[in-house]
């Protein structure tokens, strides 16, 4: 056996041993509440399409539509040949919707904050960042070369310290807007008064809130009622509430011009395929007209959270899709998630280092497409298999 082979073998065995490994099931169905996995039919409360569009009749008309005109793949990056009519249409509607002067839509929104935080940033700056931003923001500081410096979660205070007693050069400060394991949202307009008072660039990721929040689904900038001078860098997810894939970022004609000419994940990439594009704006168009979406998905986190509460189980604060409860151990964790699904309940188990140690959680993610009776059905197997072993 190679040296290298015996490194992936004690690897993952240290991830057994941790009750850490990931297991990858096979779905053959589309994205709804039912999930089927093979032979066995499952209610699933795993996905992110919280408005319920990944299997709209719009979206795959747009496709087919698409499709006829573009083909399949766009055939080379946007520089090169791969831009098309369609993504332009896109960008300009994101950029008119989230009340920006324009956009730039990316192929996922890892490649988007990757490609932002490495040409807004470098080794002379300084970045940060929420303790428990996402992942990609994370790897695009490192891959900036600029200055990590993490902040307690939601700490204003912790923030200004670190800003006094850490800043080089440009400051740049990132945030989730609504936290992807935690499902709380982001003090945004006192994030944004800190940028404008430091001088310091306010990068806010809208993944999770893009198309959930706000009266008409602009995420966390309208919830806030937030504009492009509070909030200058602005991305959000197609992939999420948008049922589609692809992200972009929204902002200054300057900043988004500057991210057309450096960053590397647009510019060496193949562009999103065009079919994609027409999807979202058919998602676009639904989000904006369909405000029934969000209503529902409001009065399911109010049933969840007044069940959750009425039966003592241990859920974390949130007021969005996003319902955490909290477990602690890894391997109760997993028992947990097994009985659920021996019950025909598929949730999530989220584990470090998703989520720091010992706050191992099932995350329970609600959409349209569930409705209070099964989200009854869900708490109350929840509460009967907790007090067995928990």
């Amino acid at each position: 056996m190679s040296t290298l082979d015996q490194k992936l073998l004690e690897r993952l065995a240290a991830q057994h041993t941790a009750q850490l490994y990931r297991y990858y099931s096979t779905r053959s169905n589309a994205c709804m509440a039912s999930a089927e996995y093979g032979q066995e039919n499952y209610l699933a409360f795993i996905s992110n399409d919280y408005l319920g569009l990944a299997n709209h009749p719009a979206l795959i008309e747009a496709v087919q539509k698409a499709t006829a005109i573009y083909g399949v793949g766009s055939g080379a990056a946007h520089a090169v040949s791969g831009h098309c009519a369609i993504h332009e249409e896109l960008e300009q509607a994101l950029a008119k919707f989230t009340g920006r002067t324009a956009a730039i839509v990316f192929s996922t929104g890892y490649m988007a904050n990757l490609g932002v935080l490495s040409t807004l940033a470098g080794e002379k700056d300084s970045i940060f960042a929420d303790r428990l931003v996402h992942a990609s923001l994370i790897d695009g500081i490192r891959l900036s070369g600029a200055r990590l410096v993490r902040y307690q979660h939601n700490s204003i205070e912790n923030l200004q310290t670190k800003l006094s007693r850490y800043r080089q050069g440009q400051a740049l400060i990132a945030s989730d807007g609504v936290f992807s394991m935690d499902g709380d949202i982001a003090p945004i307009p006192e994030l944004a008064q800190i940028a404008q008072e430091q001088d310091a660039a306010l990068l806010i990721d809208d993944a999770h809130g893009f198309g959930v929040l706000g009266k008409n689904g602009g995420g966390c900038c309208e919830h806030y009622n937030l504009n492009e001078q509070a909030v200058p860098i602005l991305m959000g997810t197609l992939s999420k509430a948008f049922g589609c894939f692809g992200a972009f970022v929204a902002g200054s004609e300057l900043l988004i011009e500057n991210l057309r000419q450096f960053a590397r994940t647009y510019m060496y990439t193949t562009a999103l395929p065009p079919l994609l594009a027409q999807a979202s704006l058919a998602s676009l168009e639904l989000l904006q007209k369909e405000n029934w979406r969000r209503e529902h998905l409001q009065q399911l986190i109010s049933y969840f959270r007044a069940g959750a509460q009425q039966l003592n189980l241990p859920i974390m604060p949130s007021t969005t899709p996003i319902q955490p409860l909290l477990v602690g151990d890894n391997e109760k964790l997993i028992k947990l998630q097994t009985t659920l699904k021996q019950q025909g309940f598929l949730v999530g188990a989220i584990r470090p280092p998703t989520v720091p140690t010992n706050t191992a959680r099932l995350r329970i993610s609600l959409n349209v497409h569930h409705t209070q009776q099964d989200v009854e059905n869900l708490l109350t197997v929840i509460a009967a298999a907790m007090a067995n072993f928990i």
